[in-house]
């Protein structure tokens, strides 16, 4: 299975902010700077992890991007899930429909396999996906241009 790029620059957003350090909280440009992607991708991303939770932004002098103790907890299968939505591994019911789709086997196994992927995801949690050797690689992490 494969994420879409919206989920990944999300997980690695949290993961940038989950080893923050800095007595100010980093703003949504500095961590695209240090992820190497336009602002503009990056802050759909805090966007909807906002909405979820994960995070909260703060505007003005001393604000920025601050994770909760959700974030900070939250298993990666549940926020996965939530970042991926509800949709299926194929698209059987597409325009034009697939022919096989009322007899079909493949459905239900990609699905299975679908949940057996996120279900391997659920005892991780965000602080999980920093401790060492990543921790110290997201910290040393500085802006770079956007790609």
């Amino acid at each position: 299975m494969r994420l879409t790029k919206f989920t990944d620059l999300a997980l690695r957003a949290v993961m940038r902010l989950a080893v923050s350090e800095q007595v100010e909280p980093l703003t949504t440009q500095e961590v695209a700077e240090a992820m190497g992607v336009p602002a503009t991708h990056m802050a759909k991303a805090i966007t909807r992890l906002q909405h979820l939770g994960v995070l909260e932004a703060r505007r003005g002098r001393g604000g920025g991007l601050e994770l909760t103790e959700l974030g900070r907890h939250a298993s990666v299968g549940w926020l996965v899930r939530e970042l991926e939505g509800e949709g299926e591994v194929v698209a059987c019911d597409d325009d034009p429909p697939c022919p096989l789709r009322a007899a079909c086997r493949l459905r239900r196994a990609l699905r299975e396999a679908q949940e057996a992927f996120y279900a391997a995801l659920d005892p991780l949690t965000v602080t999980d996906l920093v401790t060492s050797p990543t921790g110290p690689v997201l910290v040393g992490l500085v802006g770079r241009r956007a790609t």
